[in-house]
């Protein structure tokens, strides 16, 4: 049995007991996805105990008493993929003035059957960037108990934002409704406030916007939100709470506003110029451009409830990301996947993966965008994103090679999560 060049055969075997063997997994397969390599390597031996990876090798698996084998013959694997910007108590049929018809219980609830579809879909990790009344920490309690099945979530509660802006206000009813969002805080201190709430009910990192969005109503996609000053106390206070921060913002501005401040990723990056590149080189800082979803927006949006000025700032918007997702991809800005499904129906995100090969990178590099890139960006590397040993054994299979055609993602046929499999066909 040879050793993969990713990672030595390790000796654990030899240090566990046998009594420990019982939760022992060897897995096989005919290829595997060397996500740092960008490479395919043949016939794959994994052995996992207690829902970790100890040994990567290939050739001939080794025979282990009381251990579990699947053989995936026929199939490649890669580590479980991550999409780095999802909302799944959304439903993405209801936009617009329908959504005001759930309440945050039943949107809850709705999370619950979006997480198991997103987890088949083969999303062992996800990063959900904003729900209501802390839904999303709820739901990701819920998994981790073992209550509901679900992928690996990091959550941010409700977003802070500006009065009538994007993240954090309603703007859909009149003013006779006094109706105001969760989450807004004016200022520099109320931003900071803002930040210890979402942290005292337990979220891993924080989400902001510092310009308008494509889906709310009354924002100008392209105009600020946030100071400098108010998007400077907000990050300093999450960091220094150890929590990252995610800054929604398509207009230029915004944009460089949010990386002065010390953002760790910027969302959508729509109208991003060359300020905007340079300084996401400089800061280290990752863009998680959705340029799927305009697809569906401006498909099948209006049916869906989207408001008219909703699907008209999308046609303003939609090229252009694709554009700049190009030019930031050329000028080698760190770049993750994030889809915004919830947008768009769950359980579609890999398709997100065929558009970013489209608009510039290599199969490779999308691979690498959904596993290693967003396993560093939500501080978990060596944890999630590859196949290795000290990995948490969260890996997906496919047919095919998904180096030479990335649409393959997009039918995953076996999902397992910290060891435990979730579905094999």
């Amino acid at each position: 049995m040879k050793p993969v060049c990713l990672a030595l055969a390790s000796t654990a075997l030899a240090l566990v007991p046998a009594a420990a063997l019982a939760d022992t997994v060897v897995l096989t397969a005919d290829a595997m996805v060397d996500v740092e390599r960008g490479e395919i390597v043949a016939d794959p031996v994994v052995t996992i105990i207690d829902g970790i990876i100890t040994d990567v090798a290939t050739g001939e698996a080794p025979q282990i008493d009381g251990a579990d084998y699947i053989d995936l013959a026929g199939k490649t694997i890669l580590p479980g993929l991550i999409d780095m910007h999802v909302h799944l108590t959304s439903d993405s049929d209801l936009h617009g003035y329908k959504r005001l018809s759930v309440s945050d219980e039943a949107a809850t609830i709705t999370g619950v059957v979006n997480a198991k579809t997103t987890l088949m879909a083969g999303f062992t990790t996800v990063r959900n960037v904003g729900a209501g009344s802390f839904g999303d920490v709820a739901l990701r309690d819920a998994i981790n108990e073992g209550d509901i099945p679900g992928p690996r979530m990091l959550v941010s509660g409700p977003p802070i934002g500006i009065t009538g802006g994007h993240c954090s206000d309603n703007n859909l009813l009149p003013p006779e409704y006094e109706a105001s969002g969760e989450n807004v805080a004016d200022g520099p201190w109320a931003a900071r406030s803002a930040v210890r709430k979402n942290r005292k009910y337990g979220v891993d990192l924080i989400k902001t916007c510092s310009t308008g969005g494509v889906l709310s109503k009354g924002t100008k996609v392209g105009a600020p939100q946030y100071t400098v000053e108010e998007l400077t106390a907000l990050t300093e206070e999450a960091h220094s709470h150890g929590l990252k921060v995610a800054s929604h913002a398509h207009g230029s501005e915004g944009i460089v506003n949010a990386l002065k401040a010390g953002v760790d990723t910027v969302e959508h990056a729509s109208f991003i110029d060359d300020e905007g590149i340079r300084l996401a080189k400089e800061s280290g800082a990752y863009l998680s451009m959705d340029i799927y979803v305009t697809e569906f927006i401006l498909g099948e949006g209006e049916a869906a409830g989207i408001l008219p000025e909703s699907l008209e700032k999308e046609r303003l918007v939609g090229q252009t990301q694709r554009d700049n997702f190009r030019k930031a991809h050329d000028a080698g800005v760190k770049m993750v996947m994030g889809t915004d499904a919830g947008v768009y129906p769950h359980g579609d995100n890999a398709r997100q993966l065929s558009r970013m090969v489209q608009f510039g990178m290599t199969s490779a590099e999308a691979v690498r965008a959904a596993t290693l890139n967003a396993a560093d960006a939500l501080g978990l590397s060596g944890t999630v994103g590859i196949i290795a040993p000290q990995a948490s054994a969260d890996i997906v299979a496919v047919d095919g090679n998904p180096l030479a055609d990335i649409s393959t993602l997009e039918t995953v046929t076996f999902v397992m999560k910290r060891g435990e499999v979730f579905k094999s066909e």
